[in-house]
């Protein structure tokens, strides 16, 4: 038999497991937003808010909850003064995200003069993993959730340059190695014991293997699996194309300090263009036709859930 403590500690995964999907959409609380500048803002929240909850309502119609809470916020980082979960999509602005949640907490007083080794590896943050089923069941239904995204051949493209077409001490022996070994014909001893200078196409070939030699990377996982945006109701959808006036709403809407505004440096590799369409085209071009099918097809509920338009 379950002791009280036990039971305690386990009704609120209970409620989770009893969940029907999609959660009930709750109207967005905006009594913090001090001006009337953000009507334009206000309207695109509610359409992106009721777009997702009715692709959730249609694609999971009466499913019950069955992915394990601990693994479901794994990658949603608590700020706890302003009460704001916010969940980790990497190549969409997380790198600032970071920076703002440092100072949102105290850690900082700037956004600007936090380093790329202090946000990613600092361990600064919480994640809402981190605290009993009590804390995360608390947060996920009194604090503001938000998630940002971005198109997922963009982000996919910009992982890739990223990773690969840059000096890396973790993605070229771990992943490099690997992706040439496999994938490259008489590939060179020294590409082989580097794992550097991995082509587009290769690595479009390890991520549609489903025998892959190595796992997947939180860089180009598909959104759907990284926030479950049909099982975690999120109050507010950013998008990377939008990404300062996204933001800085948002940030209104959680009681920031009125100086505070989201940075637009580009976090590394600050010579580089920013990966946009034309960039994509471009990597996009090295592909078949049945190769850039299946790539789409990969993040195919991505392009849905956030209305994307199709490439």
């Amino acid at each position: 038999k379950l002791s009280e403590h036990q039971k305690m500690r386990e009704s609120p995964l209970s409620q989770f497991r009893g969940m029907y999907l999609p959660p009930v959409l709750h109207p967005l609380n905006k009594t913090l937003v001090k001006d009337g500048k953000w009507k334009d803002g206000d309207s695109t929240q509610e359409k992106r808010r009721s777009f997702l909850h009715d692709f959730c309502k249609k694609y999971n119609s009466r499913k019950k909850l069955q992915t394990h809470l601990m693994h479901l916020v794994s990658r949603i980082y608590v700020e706890d003064r302003h009460k704001v979960l916010y969940c980790e999509v990497p190549k969409a602005g997380c790198s600032n995200w970071k920076r703002v949640l440092m100072v949102l907490n105290g850690l900082a007083t700037s956004a600007h003069n936090i380093s790329h080794d202090d946000v990613h590896y600092g361990k600064h943050l919480r994640k809402l993993d981190s605290y009993d089923l009590k804390g995360i069941y608390t947060r996920l239904n009194t604090y503001t959730k938000t998630i940002f995204v971005r198109d997922p051949m963009e982000r996919l493209v910009s992982a890739f340059r990223d990773k690969f077409e840059h000096p890396n001490s973790y993605y070229h022996p771990v992943f490099g190695k690997a992706i040439i070994k496999k994938y490259r014909h008489n590939a060179s001893e020294e590409a082989l014991r580097t794992g550097s200078g991995v082509k587009f196409k290769e690595f479009i070939h390890y991520l549609l293997d489903s025998h892959r030699p190595v796992g997947m990377d939180i860089h180009w996982e598909q959104v759907s699996k990284l926030c479950y945006p049909c099982l975690i109701n999120y109050d507010f959808i950013g998008k990377f194309e939008t990404l300062e006036e996204d933001a800085n709403y948002f940030l209104q809407l959680v009681g920031a300090p009125a100086e505070l505004k989201f940075p637009n440096f580009k976090d590394r590799h600050s010579s580089d263009e920013r990966t946009n369409a034309e960039v994509v085209k471009q990597y996009f071009k090295e592909l078949s036709k049945e190769e850039r099918q299946l790539t789409y097809d990969f993040y195919y509920l991505d392009y849905l859930m956030f209305n994307y338009t199709s490439p």
